[in-house]
């Protein structure tokens, strides 16, 4: 894999020069219009990528955004890849090894969720404060030194120095958020009631079927995460849950999220 990394980087690289993002973004589910706030000066399709995965999900462009917002020089992946489409959890992670390999010292990472957290309502922002993995890990297998430690440590997975950055800017801004952990299942299906109500058993505030396998290959390549959940449904309610409907809230809550990660790039 490694030699996979190595060549994807040396292909992105011939094409955006000497441009080296600082911070690399992962836009989730419905939140693609994010790209809109970067000054771009390169976009690059997965598909013209070699090695990289195809983006097969409504919602998810698939290209590679790179620029600046603020001055601060940005690579946003607009759409990601997920277990259920059937790629393996190293081609899932596979674009954030490659983005390490690029330059970034940081990594914000975002998801449409559904709410376990009674308190939280549709269109809310959750900070991310830690995770729940029930998902196949995608360290399983050899472990390459060159990357990072065979049993890299997780806690504090979430930067806390970011997350109160966050804080700071979200009361001064008049955004209201959330706090809580994620679960990171599977998917493709919208869980059931119950296994809602295991999820919050087990100390989870929202869940979706993402983020938690790049967040864990980050930090085994030593990256801060900063990361949020958009509230596009609440899963304990009798409401029927639906991609078109996560979508839609996904792009109405992402307005706040996209100053949120704004003034955040700002301080990073």
């Amino acid at each position: 894999m490694l030699n996979q990394i190595l060549e994807t980087a040396a292909f992105i690289r011939a094409k955006v020069g000497q441009f080296t993002p600082e911070v690399g973004i992962v836009l989730g589910t419905g939140l693609g219009d994010f790209a809109d706030n970067i000054e771009v000066e390169y976009a690059i399709e997965y598909k013209d990528i070699p090695n990289f995965p195809v983006s097969t999900v409504e919602g998810h462009k698939g290209r590679l955004i790179f620029g600046r917002i603020d001055g601060r020089r940005v690579v946003a992946m607009q759409g990601r890849f997920h277990y259920y489409e059937g790629y393996t959890m190293q081609q899932v992670t596979f674009p954030v090894r490659v983005l390490k390999q690029l330059g970034i010292r940081c990594l914000f990472v975002s998801n449409a969720s559904g709410g376990i957290n009674p308190s939280f309502r549709t269109g809310d922002l959750m900070i991310i404060t830690d995770h729940i993995n029930l998902m196949p890990n995608p360290l399983i297998g050899p472990n390459i030194a060159e990357l990072g430690p065979r049993f890299p440590d997780m806690h504090n997975c979430y930067d806390r120095e970011l997350r109160a950055k966050a804080t700071a800017i979200a009361e001064r801004e008049g955004i209201k958020l959330q706090y809580g952990v994620y679960v990171g299942g599977t998917g493709p299906t919208f869980e059931t009631q119950a296994e809602y109500r295991y999820f919050k058993a087990i100390g989870g505030d929202a869940a979706g079927m993402s983020t938690v396998p790049e967040v864990i290959v980050a930090r085994h390549m030593s990256l801060p995460v900063f990361g949020v959940s958009v509230i596009t449904n609440c899963g304990l309610s009798d409401e029927i849950g639906d991609h078109e409907d996560v979508q839609r809230q996904g792009k109405k809550a992402g307005v706040k999220m996209a100053r949120l990660f704004m003034e955040l790039l700002k301080e990073v």
